[in-house]
């Protein structure tokens, strides 16, 4: 029988490391905003990153749609998410004691671009263009800050109406490339998106700028940002929460800033993000 126990607790002596360095993985996503191979090459680099600096599995999981995003990180499907202003509130509303821990320092003051296929003959304007009124016009994601809420916030104020009494026919992308595509090809004359998405695609020559022009830079809002769940120290242990901030804080690698368009990542709060609440209560977008 001794000998039984000593077998035993040899077998329970090699198994407790093991089991102690078994960790639970870190789980997080984004909102699908550009197209899916750019996301996944992105976001695989800050897993990775990720891993290094946190010391446990990290995973990156794609959605299909902005609302996926925030259903995902409100069932706790996902721990951590790239979000928009607007996927952001609507997240954090959903999943109390969230908070909003980076953003990019473009994101304080962000902005959406209003574009126009050559051939309408709108030109660049200081002003909204109310020129663009009668025409066809595609947001991008319905859940989009700027390719959506702060757009339809500024058509509004501009014209006194909701778009669909200001253009000819409204639709809706899904993403800012696409948005690009439909207005370079004249399946919508005129659409509106996210100005870093514009700026990369125009780099790697994505479209023909001579077919796409942009006519009005909107005033500047707050925008994307990663929000991370509250509960988060309690899977995977005291002040991980802060670890998870000073990692996003602290990437310095250009290839990861590059697939943002983003300097560097800064401190963020929810609060920061209060103007778009507003904005998405005054326009109906938030139940």
């Amino acid at each position: 029988m001794r000998r039984i126990g000593l077998v035993l607790a040899a077998v329970l002596a090699l198994s407790i490391p093991a089991l102690a360095q078994t960790k639970p993985t870190f789980v997080f996503t984004a909102i699908p905003d550009q197209d899916e191979t750019r996301l996944v090459e992105k976001f695989s680099r800050v897993a990775q990153y990720l891993e290094g600096k946190l010391g446990l599995p990290v995973k990156y999981v794609p959605v299909k749609s902005y609302p996926a995003a925030v259903t995902a990180f409100i069932n706790n499907d996902v721990q951590l998410a790239w979000f928009g202003g607007f996927t952001g509130v609507q997240a954090r509303k959903g999943a109390p004691g969230s908070e909003a821990i980076a953003q990019g320092a473009e994101d304080v003051s962000f902005k959406s671009l209003f574009i126009a296929n050559a051939k309408t003959g709108l030109k660049p304007s200081a002003e909204f263009p109310k020129e663009i009124a009668g025409k066809s016009f595609t947001f991008g994601s319905r859940a989009s800050t700027s390719g959506r809420v702060m757009p339809e916030f500024f058509i509004r104020r501009a014209l006194g109406k909701a778009p669909d009494e200001v253009f000819s026919r409204v639709g809706f992308s899904g993403d800012h490339s696409r948005t690009i595509q439909l207005v370079q090809s004249g399946a919508y004359e005129t659409g509106v998106l996210d100005y870093t998405v514009f700026d990369l695609d125009k780099k790697a020559g994505k479209f023909d700028p001579d077919r796409v022009t942009v006519v009005w830079e909107t005033p500047t809002f707050p925008d994307y940002q990663w929000t991370i769940r509250g509960d988060v120290d309690q899977t995977f242990g005291s002040g991980f929460k802060e670890q998870v901030r000073a990692a996003l804080l602290a990437i310095d690698d250009t290839a990861i800033l590059g697939y943002f368009a983003r300097s560097k990542f800064i401190p963020a709060k929810n609060a920061d993000y209060q103007p778009i609440e507003d904005v998405a209560k005054a326009t109906d977008l938030l139940n």
